[in-house]
């Protein structure tokens, strides 16, 4: 979780870095765009998880939400840079990455109680122990592990907030933007 976060922070200074180098920092003006776009397609899988849509496989699905996510972010804040002064900008990139340690968080929490629960009925059932007995032993973990599965009721309010944030972003360069 740590490594893929840091993962992106450390791509997004050298991708930062290389536009500079070869003068085309203009470009990360537009890479927001995309960005934007690819965290969009990334809802995909929260569609399908929500039963919205019933297209897709969810594993399928989720591995795109997690790739388009980071992706995206990569690319929204390359765009974001250090080359803006107001607040809303700033609020919604503090929120994007709230929202992504949030997601890469749940990830590993989740993923490392599975595989502890899964070795320790194991153990269990090697023990000799019946299936009814492991699940009763193991009654207090897998209470937890139900606990670690509603963390997505804190992921998606932070998603709502950066898409809240983002869209204002949005909308104020839009209505601020030189039209002529």
């Amino acid at each position: 979780m740590v490594a893929l976060f840091v993962a992106l922070v450390l791509a997004t200074l050298l991708l930062d870095a290389l536009l500079h180098r070869m003068q085309l920092v203009w470009v990360g003006r537009y890479l927001g765009i995309p960005g934007v776009l690819m965290i969009a397609g990334s809802f995909v899988y929260s569609l399908r998880k929500h039963g919205f849509i019933e297209a897709g496989n969810p594993k399928t699905l989720l591995q795109w939400h997690q790739g388009l996510a980071w992706a995206g972010s990569l690319l929204v804040l390359v765009h974001a840079g250090v080359h803006f002064n107001a607040v809303l900008p700033w609020l919604a990139i503090a929120a994007m990455l709230i929202n992504v340690a949030s997601g890469l968080t749940g990830r590993f929490l989740l993923t490392r109680a599975r595989r502890r629960f899964a070795s320790r009925r194991e153990q269990l059932l090697g023990k000799g122990m019946t299936a009814a007995e492991a699940d009763a032993k193991l009654l207090w973990d897998a209470a937890a592990l139900d606990v670690l599965k509603q963390w997505r009721t804190l992921h998606l309010p932070i998603a709502l907030a950066f898409a809240a944030l983002a869209l204002g972003h949005i909308v104020s360069i839009l209505l601020f933007w030189g039209w002529r």
